[in-house]
């Protein structure tokens, strides 16, 4: 009898057999997750907004979402085509208030559930732009907790800078303009830019941007990061990790 004994607590999770209980991934405490009724196209769709207990997103791709969830950039997400194209209306809140970091697992959690997501990480080598510290360190800080932003002249962002990564993607997909009578529209799709800053909070603060003709976007931005923020922008080819989709419900299951 002792030898069953022994080998049946041998069986047993390591959690269970030391009194502790499994980890359980974190997760929303009311979730409602639909198509969105009428899409919008790219122009105006991937609207999310945070508050302290949760997110809200109207007219977001997959993509995006997977995105968000994974801390990533939209390129960095792989998988079939629709991913980019289906657009879905999220709301999920928590009884407490949580982080940004906190809440992107939780929506990580959220997508795999309704999604019936299987993914899986690798590397591939490819083109990014890297956002790092300048070399006299940066010239902003995070919000203190009972500060709140205020209205700024010039390029405004509010958020932490993995968020103003993904910002600088955008922005540098813009061609350098030719005519300052034409506006000038993001060009192709956006080259990964990767926060390397290590720089944790929240941050709010206003860029002065003056767009030269002839100039590229690189450029410009590459002079206002060292001289007004103390960031540099350095351009890299190397492995970047991405997350490959390997299969996805288009239609997400019930709330």
């Amino acid at each position: 009898m002792r030898v069953v004994s022994l080998l049946i607590s041998l069986s047993l999770p390591v959690s269970l057999a030391f009194g502790q209980a499994p980890s359980v991934a974190p997760a929303f405490d009311v979730a409602s997750v639909r198509q969105s009724q009428r899409a919008v196209g790219p122009d105006y769709n991937n609207q999310l907004t945070y508050s302290p207990n949760g997110i809200v997103a109207r007219n977001a791709t997959l993509k995006r979402l997977l995105a968000e969830a994974w801390r990533m950039q939209v390129n960095q997400i792989v998988g079939p085509e629709w991913l980019d194209r289906n657009e879905y209306d999220i709301q999920a809140n928590s009884a407490a208030a949580s982080s940004i970091e906190q809440k992107s697992l939780m929506l990580r959690s959220l997508l795999a559930e309704r999604f019936n997501l299987t993914t899986h990480s690798e590397t591939r080598e490819m083109r990014a732009y890297e956002l790092t510290i300048g070399k006299s360190g940066p010239k902003i800080q995070p919000m203190s907790t009972e500060e709140k932003g205020s209205a700024h002249s010039g390029f405004h962002f509010h958020g932490d800078l993995r968020q103003f990564a993904d910002l600088l993607a955008v922005q540098l997909s813009i061609p350098a303009a030719v005519n300052p009578n034409e506006p000038v529209k993001a060009g192709g799709p956006p080259i990964p830019v990767l926060d390397k800053t290590g720089l944790p909070g929240i941050y709010d603060f206003s860029v002065d941007m003056h767009p030269e003709l002839g100039t590229d976007g690189f450029t410009l931005w590459q002079r206002a990061l060292e001289d007004q923020l103390g960031l540099r922008l350095e351009n890299r080819k190397g492995n970047v990790e991405v997350l490959v989709v390997d299969s996805a419900s288009k239609i997400p299951t019930e709330n």
